[in-house]
């Protein structure tokens, strides 16, 4: 069977069509979720942030954060130097935001949180940490690997 040029451009043009519309319909079923649902509130708040970062390097201990060699906690280390902490620790799932949540900070006298990861998703999560003093506000964010 021979097809001709006419029936050869019109197969083209029907098989880019159906191409085109397979990816307008698989686009509309992807989940976007990895974009902040208040985009625009957090990027005023900018400033507000580089300054809590900046604080926090200003500190003589940094804040530590380590996942134990089980990988079934994550320890958070504050500095001692701060006395009494207060904010929360919030746990983001760059692949899934259902998985994230949030903890309240808890040290202990030793100025040490542990944070169990047992039935977390195993992979690459970002730890937030937005403490304070009570004087001074201050912001970590690490990357961590369950």
């Amino acid at each position: 069977m021979k097809i001709n040029w006419g029936s050869g451009i019109a197969i083209f043009y029907s098989l880019f069509v159906i191409t085109m519309v397979y990816a307008v319909v698989r686009s509309t079923q992807f989940d976007n979720s990895l974009v902040s649902d208040h985009y625009y509130a957090d990027d005023l708040k900018y400033q507000e942030k580089f300054d809590k970062l900046s604080n926090a390097q200003g500190l003589k201990q940094d804040l530590e954060i380590q996942t134990t060699e089980s990988g079934s906690q994550v320890e958070l280390f504050f500095p001692s130097e701060l006395g009494k902490v207060h904010g929360e620790i919030y746990f983001f799932c760059p692949s899934d935001q259902s998985r994230d949540f949030k903890v309240n900070i808890a040290p202990n006298l030793n100025h040490r949180q542990v944070i169990s990861t047992t039935g977390l998703k195993t992979g690459l999560w970002r730890v937030k940490v937005d403490w304070s003093d009570g004087s001074k506000a201050y912001y970590k964010e690490e990357v961590i690997q369950l």
